[in-house]
């Protein structure tokens, strides 16, 4: 389809067409296992909680350090 006729294209044919891209992309993903999407959950939610707790760890010695500083 030329650009001439893709600009003269309907705005439902045009979204008919961009679905069907769509689609037909989504078919070539590998899509991961359901042990491999549970195992990156994991990973995921693990390193959360030690970057929350780094965060926590972090903010309560420069809360005691300004108290300390500033009283």
């Amino acid at each position: 389809m030329s650009t001439a006729t893709a600009e003269r294209a309907g705005f439902f044919t045009r979204t008919k067409r961009f679905l069907r891209e769509v689609i037909s992309e989504l078919r070539k993903v590998t899509w991961p296992t359901k042990q491999q999407v549970v195992t990156y959950t994991g990973v995921v939610i693990v390193f959360v909680t030690i970057m929350a707790l780094l965060v926590q760890a972090l903010d309560l010695g420069f809360t005691r350090l300004v108290l300390a500083v500033f009283g």
